[in-house]
């Protein structure tokens, strides 16, 4: 719909709303200091309403300004991703468009790749938050077991693997993003988390 279109409706949509509320031209220009013959001229089309026009009408008539010019809705934000199963982890996409930091929910079954420790690189950063579970994290030369709460960011040119050695599923929020994208760092040595454990 071009914008002279939207136009063209707003002054049926105007004379629709005062006689919704059985209002008069007299009345809504007494409350919106708007002339009853531009008010008369708006709803006929025979004036271009204007953002000063239609900012007092909108309030007047207790609608958004997008009502008036019946804007057309926004897309749906919902993120409909589909599960994708790698390796018996499965990975759920909460981004959907492409370029920049990508989230996904990383969901690792009870003992998943508990005697791999093949550690991996490759170019940009990753940060995750632990949802529930422990998430055990091999990086470089350390280990880490990360629980609920827990966050971790690194670059992804350091070698690094993760597994879930533990009797229970875990669930983590992961954010892959390109190189010098940076969030908070924290992390805790295997050996500080055990005794807890």
């Amino acid at each position: 719909m071009s914008d002279d279109d939207v136009l063209q409706n707003v002054g049926p949509r105007l004379r629709a709303l005062r006689t919704e509320r059985g209002a008069t031209l007299a009345e809504i220009a007494a409350g919106t200091g708007i002339s009853v013959s531009t008010l008369s001229r708006l709803e006929a089309g025979g004036r271009r309403p204007t953002l000063e026009l239609l900012l007092p009408l909108a309030r007047a008539y207790g609608v958004a300004l997008d009502e008036l010019v019946d804007t057309p809705a926004p897309a749906d934000p919902r993120v409909l991703g589909r599960p994708v199963e790698r390796d018996g982890m499965t990975m759920v996409p909460l981004t959907r468009q492409g370029g920049g930091p990508q989230a996904h929910k990383m969901e690792l079954p009870p003992r998943w790749q508990v005697g791999n420790t093949e550690q991996k690189v490759h170019d940009g950063y990753e940060w995750l938050y632990v949802l529930s579970g422990r998430i055990r994290l091999l990086l470089g030369a350390r280990d880490f077991i990360l629980g609920p709460g827990e966050v971790v960011e690194f670059d992804t040119r350091v070698p690094h693997a993760f597994s879930n050695p533990f009797p229970e599923p875990a669930e983590a929020l992961i954010l892959f993003g390109p190189q010098g994208e940076r969030m908070h760092v924290r992390a805790r040595p295997a050996g500080a988390q055990t005794e807890r454990a």
